[in-house]
């Protein structure tokens, strides 16, 4: 049975939202960059964060860490536990998407998103990109607040544009 219960935690990630997802205990967090190495821990976290949402999959995460226009950064604690990561895809034209930004559910609510944010576009300045956007869904309001906090503006609703049907806003910041 154990080993039953071992592969659905594996699997089935637990709902972020329940009640009974425990703050961890405080401790301190730093950005570093995210590469191929911790790409089993990253496909695992990204579970997690996303249990009722658009998941990646270990090949979309392979292609993001192969492809030397991607930008990625992972939260850590002093242990090196993962407790959030970013990706964020540069093009020619000076712009970037920020494809996935991903939370622990026990660290939320700690700013570690508003740092992973504040980190990837010092690093897009320095590589000479002048505009970030990303998506986000319409029923996401704390991120979509988090966002607007952080200089970012809603310009067009996509409609139908995740795979249940749910609409999302497109949300651009300029960074110069």
């Amino acid at each position: 049975m154990a080993v039953l219960q071992s592969l659905r935690d594996l699997f089935i990630a637990a709902d972020p939202r329940r009640a009974d997802v425990a703050p961890a205990p405080p401790t301190v967090y730093e950005i570093r960059p995210l590469t191929k190495k911790q790409l089993r821990e990253v496909a695992k976290l990204n579970l997690r964060c996303f249990a009722r949402g658009e998941n990646y999959s270990r090949h979309t995460f392979t292609y993001l860490l192969d492809n030397p226009e991607t930008l990625s950064y992972r939260a850590v604690t002093p242990s090196g536990e993962m407790t959030g990561f970013i990706f964020a895809m540069m093009n020619p034209d000076g712009a970037a998407h920020i494809t996935t930004i991903g939370v622990a559910p026990e660290h939320r609510r700690r700013d570690l998103a508003s740092r992973l944010l504040s980190h990837l576009e010092d690093a897009l300045r320095a590589k000479g990109v002048s505009t970030v956007v990303l998506e986000v869904r319409l029923s996401n309001l704390v991120a979509q607040e988090l966002y607007k906090r952080r200089g970012y503006a809603s310009v067009q609703l996509l409609k139908n544009y995740y795979s249940n049907g749910e609409d999302g806003y497109l949300m651009t910041k300029s960074l110069i």
